[in-house]
């Protein structure tokens, strides 16, 4: 599926004649419910990205995979299945190169986008949950209030941010996501996915998803815990979902949206 069309996929269902749904406070970044996609309830989603219109996921536990999945259906098309040794994280893809974590094995994989063929190994010195990038480092979270920046030639690590929120610090930082100018994470066991201002590790908004969390509850008693997030730039949509999750949410974020919808 090309830009063009994700574009009109995720778009094309604000126009349906149903009411969208608004969350809003004072305190956090309001969002539109845009439409629910399906989503495999057998997957434990690590990492979601979308790339030139076409959504990736990875996955986690002793059949940890990454494949590229169709948003209509759930569907995963092209696919790579991990030894049982390794424990899948977060993918992000820069420069035609899928980036995937591991858990606690603290090694990451690189593999051609177009082939999914194996291309490399990197190693760091911590647990692997989430990655990004901002087009020029990787950002790897560890389970705590701490962002690795990675050089993407050496894949060593160049600096360190910590995320604060009012001075305290803000750990169980998993999921991550580049979104115009800001790290969007999702915080492990909670409903929320903080907006991170890169310079500083500030959390400058926050998400409150229980809206969407409390609907998955009634799909699924089996579903777990939030993490998945996926950024579409061209209708300024956000795609959302979880372990276990049955369904995956396109939703927009108010005070981003230029998109016009007829």
């Amino acid at each position: 599926m090309n830009r063009l069309a994700l574009f009109v996929l995720i778009v094309g269902f604000s126009c349906s004649g149903k009411k969208n749904e608004t969350v809003a406070d004072n305190n956090l970044i309001p969002f539109t419910l845009v439409k629910t996609f399906p989503h495999d309830n057998t997957a434990f989603t690590q990492g979601l990205t979308i790339h030139d219109g076409k959504l990736y996921e990875s996955t986690g536990q002793a059949n940890s995979w990454i494949a590229e999945v169709a948003i209509s259906s759930g569907k995963q098309n092209k696919k790579v299945v991990l030894d049982k040794q390794y424990f899948g994280e977060g993918i992000t893809i820069l420069n035609n190169k899928v980036y995937q974590l591991t858990w606690q094995n603290k090694v990451g994989f690189i593999y051609n986008l177009h082939t999914f063929q194996k291309m490399g190994e990197f190693q760091y010195d911590h647990e692997g949950w989430g990655i990004t990038h901002n087009g020029k480092n990787l950002i790897v979270s560890d389970g705590t209030d701490k962002l690795h920046l990675l050089d993407t030639l050496t894949l060593k690590e160049v600096s360190v941010l910590h995320v604060t929120e009012n001075g305290i610090r803000q750990d169980q930082l998993n999921e991550l996501e580049f979104i115009e100018g800001f790290i969007y994470a999702n915080q492990w066991q909670t409903d929320f996915i903080l907006k991170i201002d890169p310079a500083t590790g500030n959390v400058a908004g926050k998400m409150d998803v229980s809206s969407l969390a409390t609907r998955i509850a009634q799909m699924s008693p089996q579903a777990d815990v939030l993490n998945g997030i996926a950024y579409e730039q061209k209708s300024k949509t956000l795609l959302i979902t979880g372990k276990y999750w049955p369904a995956m949410f396109a939703v927009r974020l108010k005070d981003e949206d230029t998109t016009q919808v007829p």
